[in-house]
């Protein structure tokens, strides 16, 4: 015991000397990157990330597609990593997830600031983490409890679909037995597909994408035109016909339904795809698109209604 003494004497000199740094990683709402924060910083109101109370030290999160860590790892590998840019270096994660860092200092509204990067792979796409410090916090937030602070992040698979639905500007009491569920990162759009995962061919695969547009007709004799030129808008799809648009009322509110065949994919899978616009206030639409393979249209449509009609004013 008197040989461990000294020893743990050290450990909690040193834990006094360095913020702290909680148990479990922490993912601000919505996002698949999360880390332990450091002791003072807390989720930012205005960013997915989080902050000092004074806002002088910043960390944000946020996913990126596979390929940009890709690309990273192949100027890295190539020695392409040079020049003015900051110095990159490969970084170890406690997850283990391959990842690399940058540290860069700057001038911030006059200030000297240090800045991190971190890029991660995940096996679906890359999670980035950015962290501002100022040099005047150098005491608090020294470089070694900052490194220790990003070698905790950490990527989910999935978001819980009661987070991703909280963040929504309307309510959903229906998912229709999707097999997954991604919210837009601006939170105001929702994908409900029946793709396995990121890797999986949303096109053809089942899924529903549903949000809410900050446009709409300029009046209620344009609905039919609008609606059939943002359908026909929609990306992806080859031979693209449109088989009936007309008015109709959805929960009560005034709405116009559309249909169009098309083929899609590599394989140019025959498709069929209902587009509903549920008009609102303040010249907001929701609009809800809806796909599904022609031979398992049956099948889908009630589905897609059921999440139609659950759909409802936060």
């Amino acid at each position: 015991m008197r040989i461990l003494r000294p020893f743990a004497f050290v450990l909690a000199t040193f834990a006094m000397l360095s913020p702290a740094l909680a148990a479990d990683p922490t993912f601000p709402k919505g996002t698949r990157v999360g880390l332990v924060p450091l002791e003072g910083l807390t989720p930012a109101a205005s960013f997915p990330g989080f902050e000092a109370t004074d806002q002088r030290v910043k960390v944000v999160v946020t996913e990126l597609p596979r390929d940009a860590f890709d690309s990273i790892d192949a100027a890295f590998k190539a020695n392409q990593t040079g020049g003015s840019r900051p110095k990159l270096e490969p970084f170890e994660l406690e997850s283990g997830n391959k990842a690399y860092i940058t540290r860069e200092t700057a001038t911030e509204e006059g200030a000297s600031v240090r800045r991190f990067s971190v890029i991660i792979a995940g096996p679906a796409f890359s999670g980035y983490v950015a962290a501002q410090v100022p040099d005047t916090d150098k005491a608090a937030y020294s470089d070694d409890a900052v490194r220790r602070m990003l070698a905790s992040v950490a990527l989910r698979k999935n978001v819980p679909a009661e987070e991703q639905l909280d963040r929504l500007p309307f309510k959903m009491s229906e998912l229709g037995g999707f097999k997954t569920m991604r919210t837009i990162p601006a939170g105001t759009t929702v994908l409900l597909t029946d793709a396995e995962d990121d890797q999986s061919s949303v096109d053809t695969a089942a899924y529903m994408l549903i949000g809410v547009m900050g446009s709409g007709p300029a009046t209620p004799d344009d609905r039919g035109r609008f609606a059939q030129q943002i359908i026909a808008a929609l990306p992806g799809l080859r031979e693209a016909r449109i088989t009936s648009s007309e008015p109709l009322r959805i929960e009560g509110s005034p709405g116009y339904e559309t249909r169009l065949e098309a083929v899609t994919g590599k394989d140019n899978t025959p498709v069929t795809v209902i587009q509903w616009l549920r008009f609102g206030g303040g010249n907001t639409t929701l609009r809800i698109v809806a796909s599904a393979k022609r031979d398992e249209w049956p099948a889908a449509f009630p589905r897609f209604r059921a999440v139609r009609d659950g759909i409802g004013s936060r």
